[in-house]
C-alpha cells in the first residue's frame, strides 16, 4: 500500500523543491538587477535620502 502513495509523495517533494529553487533564483537575479539600477542612478547623481552627502565630515 505504501507504494501507491510514493508517486504522490515524491512528486510533492519535487514540486516543492523546484518552487524553492525558482523563488531563490528569482530573488537573487532580481537583487542583482536592483543593485545595477541603483548604481546607474547613483552614477547619474541621484542619491538615496539615507546616504550622507559627499562633503560631510566622517
Amino acid at each position: 500500500m505504501t507504494e501507491s502513495y510514493a508517486f504522490y509523495v515524491y512528486g510533492s517533494y519535487l514540486f516543492a523543491g523546484l518552487v524553492t529553487v525558482a523563488v531563490t533564483l528569482w530573488t537573487f537575479l532580481d537583487g542583482r538587477a536592483r543593485r545595477k539600477e541603483l548604481a546607474v542612478l547613483e552614477a547619474s547623481g541621484i542619491r538615496r535620502r539615507s546616504a550622507r552627502p559627499k562633503d560631510a565630515a566622517s
